[in-house]
């Protein structure tokens, strides 16, 4: 094409560029700036009721308040994507999902500081717990930053107690029982306490319990009240076996390739979120109690105190191996805690 054709053809083009033309440009402008918001999914193996899930649901909130939209997270619950707990860690570690919701003690086989919010009887109540936490986080951190990921914010759980067919309120009734567990602290502490526990996963507890293949579970109210646990079990021991935690964590990559701002967006997201979710679970076992109630749940809170004591005996040498595990770690941590500081 010559230049006198080319500039008539540019002249052409022009001239027929009519005004509902040059909104259709602008138009298609702004649906391409609208598409290029950054997006990121958030895996999630409780339900959408969970404690846990609405923690979520108010940190993704928190993050489109921040950005104005520009970073758009999309929630997961129920494994959804294909993961659970226990493939939380190394699926965000490889991008295949960029932030997950994970059970503390699913990853203690990477590192054993993620059993010490699971740690039996260590905590006495929600504000213990938090602290615990706080003392702590900077090791979370640490591992997590090994590991290629930034850990965002905890969603504890309400205590953990025990949900059964029988109730369960003394040692004799504990002896033999098939019990599920979340983690080898609990594994450990209910067999030395004479039980036949089995680690499982949150989302075989259910099946194994329609099937007969373990007859209690050792969660919170709060768990079994969201997988309506009355269908199976009658019974809920509040034992104020621990207040675990779950960790939010997104892979480093997909983080360090937010702007500055947008980074600075999710660590104010999650920083309100922590907040939110130790409002939460102070809130949550007094509604929890009253779920089980209306669903004929027989609640016993608490225990007597031969078999607390009997339960905090079985748990001691779990302490011990745990502080033997993390070395000067977990000496530093506990001495913190126990001398009742705050980092």
């Amino acid at each position: 094409m010559s230049v006198t054709n080319l500039a008539s053809a540019v002249h052409f083009t022009h001239s027929r560029l009519s005004l509902p033309g040059i909104g259709l440009v602008l138009c298609l402008g702004i649906a391409a700036s609208a598409q290029a918001a950054t997006r990121l999914d958030f895996s999630n193996e409780y339900n959408a009721n969970s404690i846990h899930a609405q923690g979520d649901a108010y940190f993704i909130e928190q993050v489109r308040e921040l950005t104005d939209g520009e970073v758009d997270i999309t929630l997961h619950t129920g494994g959804a994507l294909g993961f659970k707990s226990g493939d939380h860690f190394y699926a965000v570690a490889d991008n295949a999902v960029q932030i997950a919701d994970t059970l503390s003690g699913t990853m203690s086989g990477i590192d054993p500081i993620f059993l010490l919010s699971s740690l039996p009887f260590l905590v006495d109540g929600v504000d213990e717990a938090r602290q615990l936490y706080e003392i702590a986080r900077p090791y979370y951190d640490e591992v997590f930053e090994d590991n290629d990921q930034v850990l965002l914010y905890a969603s504890p759980w309400p205590a953990s107690g025990i949900w059964s067919r029988e109730a369960v309120t003394s040692s004799e009734s504990l002896q033999n029982l098939k019990i599920r567990t979340f983690d080898r602290n609990g594994t450990e502490t209910l067999r030395n306490a004479g039980a036949a526990p089995v680690s499982l996963s949150w989302a075989d507890v259910v099946p194994q319990l329609a099937t007969g293949g373990i007859n209690a579970v050792l969660t919170s109210a709060e768990a079994g009240a969201n997988a309506s646990f009355w269908e199976h079990q009658q019974h809920f021991s509040g034992i104020q076996y621990a207040i675990p935690l779950n960790m939010v964590h997104m892979n480093r990559n997909a983080f360090e390739s937010l702007s500055s701002d947008q980074q600075e967006a999710l660590r104010e997201a999650a920083r309100r979120t922590d907040e939110h979710n130790w409002q939460a679970v102070r809130e949550r076992t007094v509604s929890n109690y009253g779920t089980l109630e209306e669903n004929g749940v027989s609640i016993h809170d608490p225990v007597s105190a031969d078999f607390q004591q009997a339960l905090s005996e079985a748990a001691s040498p779990v302490i011990s191996g745990w502080q033997d595990d993390m070395g000067e770690r977990g000496q530093e941590i506990l001495e913190t805690f126990h001398n009742g500081q705050t980092p």
